[in-house]
C-alpha cells in the first residue's frame, strides 16, 4: 500500500445504495416469463374514488410497496401537541386532501377528450370524472374454492402518531450508521430526555412516536464508538464518533383516516400512515439484516450459495404494509440475491474471468473488464494489526512492479511492490497484476489485489449471466406441497433453524421477526401481526374451448389444466432455395447473399416475396442478435433462429414449438378462440374491437445510460383477436411512460404532422379489417402504483389526442368535399346530419388524403369540430398488469387433486378480487397458467380507466381467454398476450442497438452514445407479422 496506506479512514462503512437494485429472485417460478425490471412495488396513486364500494371493517395487511419519501408537513391538521417545551407551538399542518385534490383536478383536466380547433379553443367531449373507477361488483362466475395467501392480518391500536425531522450533523449517507446513532441517542435519552418514548426511525430524515415527545425542538450530542478502529493496537483504547442531533417536531398523523379509508368512507389513501406503520414494523430487522430496497438478507435467513464467477446468494425475504378489503396486510416473500463472495480479490478476479494463470500481465481489454468489475465494491486490508476497509475506485494502467508513487518526503519515488517489500516485509506474488486504487486520482491509494478481500455482505448489482440465474432457479425453486406440508413444523421450529421449505420460512420469517413481543411495534405502537397466512375466496374460471384449421383430425380441444397438445391438429406446410451454409465469422454477407438469390427468383412473380428464414445458429455465441439487426431493419427478412444442439436431435416437442413460431411469422394463427368465431365475447365480438398491449424495457442493472425501450403492440384481426402488430420506439433511460404515443410535429414542407405508434397501428387494423376500431381495451405492463397518475396523465391524454386528430381529419375533408360545395338552404337545414355521415365515411380514406384537404378548411372548422368532437369517441378500458408483485398463493389442502394442478400449484384459472385486493377500486388477480416450477406467481390487474362498463366477471374471463391464446406455446400463460407481446417486442429492438451483451451487461458503445441513439426502422412487412415471437 502507498504512504496513505496507514492513514485511518475518516469515512465510515456505507451501506450499498439501493437506488440500483441487484439482481434478485423471490422463490418460486411460473409458467410465463421473467422480467428484467426492479421491483416496482407502491401503493395506491391518491385520487378520490367514485362511490366507494363498502368493505368488510377490520384489519391492515401488506403486499409490495416503494419505500418513497414522506411528506410529514402535507398530513392530517391537527392543532399544536401538548408538549412540555414553552417555545413558539409549531404551525399546524395542513390536509393531504389538499394535495389529493388538486391531482385529481389535474389528472380529470388532462383526461378530458379534447381537440384544438383551428382558433385554439378547446371542447371536451367527456364530462365524466377521470378516476379509477370503483369496482362494479364482485365476480361470481367459476367454480368456488378457497386458497391461501402470503399475508399476514394487521391491527393498529387508535394511537396519535407524531412524525419529527431529524438533522445529524456531520451528515452521513449510510443509514446503517444513522440507525446506529439513533439507537445510541435512544439508549443514552430515552428516560431523560424523550419522556421514555421508544421512537422509530427511518433511516434518513424522519422519525415517528406514538405519542408527543416532550420538547418541540431539541440537539443532542450523540458518541459512537467506531467498530474494528485501526487508530490503536490496544483493544482498551476505542476511538469515538461525535454526532450533533437536531429533532424538531414536524406533524401530528393519528390512523383514523386510515380507518375510515378502509371502511370505505375516505376516498384518498392515507399513504403517510400506511407508511409510519409500515416503517415500524421494519425497523427492527434494518438494524438486523442487509437491506435491499424493501427486502432483507441475511447469512441467519438461510444457508448461501455458491453461483460461480465469485458470486453467491443469500436467502431473505421481502416485507411490506399495504391497505386491503381486510384492513391492513403485512405480504412478506421469500427471495434471494446474489453478493460479492467474501474472497481474495485475486481470486475473484481469477473466478470472474475464468484466468488460469494470473502470473502474466493482463491485456488491455482485460485490464478495462477488470476495472469494471472492481470499481464501487469495498475491500479489506489485513496485514496490518487491524482491519481496514476501502472502496475502489479503479486499477493502475500498470503492474505494481512498475506503479510509481512518491513517499512522504517528496523526493523519494518507489512502485507498489518495493515500498510493500520494504514497509511491510511482504513478497508479493502476483507482481504483473495491476493495483487496486482507493482513493481519488489526485491522491490515490494503492493496494496490491493478493493482499485485499472483498468484505461480506455486498449485493451484486450486475446482469447474472444464464448459468447463474440457472443455479438461483434451482437452489430456490420448490414445490408448493412440500413447502405447506412442513407448515405444521414450524410451531417447534428454533429462530436458527435451516428453512427447507418457502412456507416455514414465511412462517418463520413472523416468528423471528416476534412482532408480538417487540417492544417497539407490540408495547410502543399498538400493532398486532397475525401469524397465520390469510385464507382468501377464490374461484377456477373455466377454460375456453380452441379452435384449430378445419383440415386436421381434431379442429377443436378443451385444455386441461391449462394446457393442450398438437396431435391431430393441422396449421399448414414448402422452400424457395435450397439449403445454404455459410461461414459463422460472415453472417452478414451470408445474409446479403440469401436476399439477392430470393429475390432473383422471386422476380418474375409479382406481390411475392421471401415470407421466412430458418437459419441453425452457429456453435458460437453472439450471432443472434446481429441476424434479427440485419434481416429486420436492413433487409426485411423475417427469420426463424435455431440452437444447432436442438436442431439435430430432432426432438418432436421442439420441433412443435418451431411450428408454432414459423406459422405466425409466415402470417398465420395458430389457434383462435370458438367464442370469437361464434361472436360470443361480451364486449369484443359485438362490435370492432382493437386490443393493446404496451411494455417498456429498461437497461440491466450497471447499464447507467442506455436507453429505455418501448413497444405497443394491436390486433388486426378482429373478431379472432390472435394477430398483432408491434412497434417499438427508443425513450430517455428509465423513463417509463411512453413518450410516442402520440406525436405531433414541424414538418418544413408538410407543416404540422401528426404521429405517433397509436396512430399507426389505428391506421394498421382499418386496413386490415376494413373497420375502424369501435372500442378500445390496452393492457399495459409494467407500471407501479406510484406511476398510476403519470399513466392517466400522459398515456390516455395520447389516446385521447389520436382519437381527436382523426376527426379533425375526418371532418376537415366532409366540409372541402361535401358542405362547401351545397349553397342552398335545405342543404344547410341537414348539415348536421351532412356532417356525420361524412365524418364517419371520411375516416376509411387514407389519412394522407384527408390531410391534403386541410389548409382550405381551416377557416370554417372551429364550430364544426365543436358540434362533431363526439362523433368518433370509441369507449377505451385502460388495464395496468402487473407482474412483479410479491402475492403468492397456496392451495388450501394439498392432499385434495382437486384444489391443485400437476406441480401443486392451485389450478390455472383461480380469480381472487376479494379480501387481499384494493378495498374499493376495480383490481383482480389472475392465476391463468399452470405451474411448471416452484410456486406460481398471480398476475395482477389494476383497471385505471373504464369506459365500456365492464363487469367484473366480463373483464375477468376475457383476460382469461386470452392467456389460452399465446401462439409460442399449447399452454396457457401467466400474463395476458398483448401485455406479453410488447415485451417480446422491446426486448428484440433492444438487439438493434445493443447486440449481444457480455456476462456483465455491458455493451461495446458509450452511455452517451446509446442515449442519444435511436432505433433503426423496422421494414413494413416485417412489421405485417408477429416477427417478435
Amino acid at each position: 500500500m502507498s504512504r496513505r496506506g496507514g492513514r485511518r479512514s475518516s469515512e465510515p462503512r456505507r451501506e450499498q445504495d439501493s437506488s440500483n437494485p441487484s439482481p434478485s429472485f423471490q422463490r418460486g417460478g411460473d409458467g410465463g416469463r421473467g422480467r428484467g425490471r426492479g421491483g416496482r412495488g407502491g401503493f395506491t396513486t391518491p385520487i378520490p374514488v367514485r362511490a366507494p364500494h363498502p368493505v368488510a371493517p377490520g384489519y391492515l395487511s401488506v403486499t409490495a410497496g416503494p419505500s418513497t419519501s414522506l411528506t410529514p408537513r402535507g398530513t392530517a391538521s391537527y392543532s399544536t401537541p401538548p408538549l412540555a417545551s414553552s417555545s413558539t407551538p409549531p404551525p399546524a399542518s395542513t390536509s393531504s386532501s389538499a394535495s389529493v385534490e388538486e391531482t385529481s383536478q389535474e389528472v380529470a383536466k388532462k383526461l378530458s377528450l379534447k381537440s384544438i380547433t383551428p382558433t385554439g379553443g378547446s371542447v371536451p367531449v367527456s364530462s365524466k370524472a377521470i378516476v379509477p373507477p370503483p369496482r362494479p361488483q364482485y365476480g361470481s362466475k367459476g367454480r368456488k374454492c378457497v386458497i391461501r395467501a402470503n399475508h399476514f392480518v394487521v391491527e393498529v391500536s387508535d394511537r396519535d402518531l407524531f412524525q419529527y425531522d431529524v438533522a445529524i450533523t456531520p451528515e452521513v449517507t449510510s443509514k446503517k450508521v444513522n440507525r446506529d446513532v439513533i439507537s445510541q441517542l435512544v439508549r443514552s435519552y430515552r428516560e431523560s430526555h424523550l419522556g421514555n418514548r421508544m421512537p422509530a426511525y427511518d433511516g434518513r430524515k424522519s422519525l415517528y412516536t406514538a405519542g408527543a415527545l416532550p420538547f418541540e425542538a431539541k440537539e443532542f450530542v450523540v458518541k459512537l464508538v467506531e467498530k474494528n478502529d485501526p487508530a490503536s493496537s490496544s483493544s482498551s483504547v476505542k476511538k469515538e464518533r461525535q454526532f450533533n442531533v437536531a429533532i424538531k417536531y414536524a406533524s401530528k398523523v393519528d390512523t383514523h383516516h386510515l380507518k375510515e379509508f378502509l371502511s370505505g368512507r375516505q376516498k384518498d389513501v392515507p399513504q403517510e400512515t400506511i407508511q409510519i406503520l409500515d416503517i415500524v414494523l421494519r425497523a427492527s430487522p434494518s438494524e438486523k439484516y442487509v437491506t435491499a430496497g424493501r427486502s432483507f438478507f441475511s447469512l441467519d435467513l438461510g444457508p448461501k450459495g455458491e453461483l460461480g464467477n465469485g458470486v453467491e446468494y443469500w436467502r431473505g425475504y421481502y416485507q411490506s404494509l399495504r391497505p386491503t378489503q381486510m384492513g391492513l396486510s403485512l405480504n412478506i416473500d421469500v427471495s434471494a440475491r446474489s453478493f460479492y463472495e467474501p474472497i481474495w480479490v485475486t481470486e475473484f478476479v481469477a473466478k470472474h474471468f475464468n484466468l488460469r494463470d494470473l502470473s502474466r500481465p493482463l491485456s488491455d481489454q482485460d485490464r478495462v473488464k477488470v476495472k469494471r468489475a472492481l470499481r464501487g465494491i469495498k475491500v479489506e486490508i489485513s496485514y496490518r494489526d487491524y482491519a481496514k476497509s476501502f472502496k475502489v475506485t479503479g486499477i493502475s494502467n500498470l503492474p505494481v512492479n512498475k506503479t510509481m508513487f512518491t513517499l512522504d518526503d517528496n523526493k523519494t519515488k518507489v512502485s507498489v511492490d518495493q515500498y510493500f517489500r520494504e514497509r511491510y516485509k511482504i513478497g508479493l506474488v502476483y507482481t504483473s497484476l495491476p493495483p487496486l486504487q482507493a482513493g481519488t486520482d489526485a491522491k490515490p491509494i494503492y493496494l496490491p489485489m493478493e493482499l485485499c478481500k472483498i468484505a461480506g455482505g455486498q449485493r451484486y448489482t450486475k446482469k447474472l449471466n444464464e448459468r447463474q440465474v440457472t443455479a438461483l432457479l434451482r437452489a430456490t425453486c420448490q414445490r408448493p406441497a412440500a413447502r405447506e406440508n412442513n407448515i405444521k413444523q414450524a410451531n417447534i421450529l428454533s429462530s436458527t433453524s435451516l428453512f427447507l421449505s418457502f412456507l416455514i420460512l414465511l412462517f418463520v420469517m413472523v416468528r423471528q421477526n416476534d412482532f408480538s413481543r417487540n417492544v417497539l411495534v407490540r408495547n410502543e405502537f399498538g400493532i398486532q401481526v397475525n401469524e397465520e397466512l390469510a385464507v382468501v375466496d377464490a374461484r377456477v374460471l373455466p377454460p375456453p374451448m380452441l379452435k384449430y384449421h378445419d383440415t386436421g383430425r381434431e379442429a377443436r380441444v378443451d385444455p386441461q389444466l391449462g394446457q393442450w397438445n398438437m396431435i391431430n391438429k393441422e396449421i399448414n406446410p414448402n422452400p424457395v432455395i435450397p439449403i445454404h451454409s455459410a461461414n459463422s465469422r460472415q453472417i452478414e454477407k451470408a445474409l446479403h447473399d440469401v436476399h439477392k438469390q430470393c429475390t432473383a427468383k422471386l422476380a418474375d412473380q409479382k406481390g411475392k416475396q421471401l415470407q421466412l428464414l430458418i437459419i441453425i445458429l452457429p456453435d458460437i455465441s453472439g450471432s443472434y442478435g446481429k441476424i434479427k439487426r440485419v434481416c429486420e431493419t436492413e433487409l426485411g427478412i423475417v427469420s426463424q433462429c435455431c440452437q444447432p444442439h436442438q436442431a439435430k436431435k430432432l426432438n418432436k416437442q421442439y420441433l412443435e414449438n418451431v411450428s408454432l413460431k414459423i406459422n405466425v411469422k409466415a402470417g398465420g394463427r395458430n389457434t383462435v378462440l370458438n367464442d370469437a368465431i361464434q361472436r360470443r365475447i361480451p364486449c369484443v365480438t359485438d362490435m370492432p374491437t382493437i386490443i393493446f398491449g404496451a411494455d417498456v424495457t429498461h437497461p440491466q442493472p450497471g447499464e447507467d445510460s442506455s436507453p429505455s425501450i418501448a413497444a405497443v403492440v394491436a390486433s388486426m384481426d378482429w373478431p379472432e383477436v390472435t394477430k398483432y402488430r408491434g412497434l417499438v420506439s427508443a425513450q430517455a433511460h428509465r423513463e417509463e411512460i411512453i413518450q410516442d404515443l402520440y406525436k405531433k410535429y414541424q414538418d418544413p414542407k408538410k407543416g404540422l404532422v401528426h404521429g405517433g405508434m397509436i396512430r399507426e397501428l389505428f391506421i394498421a387494423f382499418r386496413r386490415s379489417t376494413g373497420q375502424k376500431p369501435h372500442r378500445i381495451i390496452f393492457y399495459r405492463d409494467g407500471v407501479s402504483e406510484g406511476q398510476f397518475s403519470q399513466v392517466l396523465l400522459h398515456e390516455m391524454q395520447a389516446i385521447r389526442e389520436v382519437l381527436c386528430y382523426w376527426l379533425r381529419i375526418a371532418l376537415l375533408w366532409s366540409i372541402d368535399n361535401v358542405v362547401l360545395p351545397v349553397k342552398d338552404s335545405i342543404a344547410m337545414i341537414t348539415l348536421p346530419i351532412t356532417f356525420l355521415i361524412c365524418g364517419f365515411w371520411c375516416l376509411f380514406l387514407d389519412v394522407v388524403q384527408c390531410q391534403e384537404a386541410m389548409p382550405a378548411s381551416l377557416a370554417t372548422t372551429s364550430m364544426a369540430c365543436s358540434t362533431l368532437e363526439e362523433a368518433y369517441c370509441p369507449p377505451v378500458t385502460f388495464v395496468v398488469v402487473q407482474k412483479r408483485h410479491h402475492t403468492r398463493f397456496f392451495p388450501y389442502d394439498h392432499n385434495k387433486r382437486d384444489q391443485t394442478d400437476r406441480s401443486g400449484n392451485i389450478q390455472p384459472g383461480t380469480v381472487v378480487d376479494t379480501k387481499i385486493c384494493h378495498p374499493t377500486e376495480f383490481d383482480f388477480f389472475l392465476n391463468s397458467h399452470a405451474g411448471i416450477q416452484g410456486t406460481s406467481r398471480p398476475t395482477h390487474y389494476h383497471v385505471l380507466f373504464d369506459e365500456n362498463n365492464f363487469t367484473a366477471d366480463g373483464l375477468q374471463t376475457l383476460t382469461n381467454n386470452l392467456c389460452y391464446t399465446y401462439a409460442r406455446c399449447t399452454r396457457s400463460v401467466s400474463i395476458v398476450p398483448p401485455a406479453y407481446y410488447a415485451h417480446l417486442a422491446a426486448f428484440r429492438a433492444r438487439y438493434y442497438i445493443e447486440g449481444e451483451t457480455s456476462d456483465s451487461g455491458s455493451t461495446s458503445e458509450t452511455g452517451r452514445s446509446m442515449e442519444a441513439r435511436s432505433l433503426p426502422a423496422i421494414k413494413e412487412n416485417v412489421k405485417d407479422v408477429m416477427f417478435y415471437c
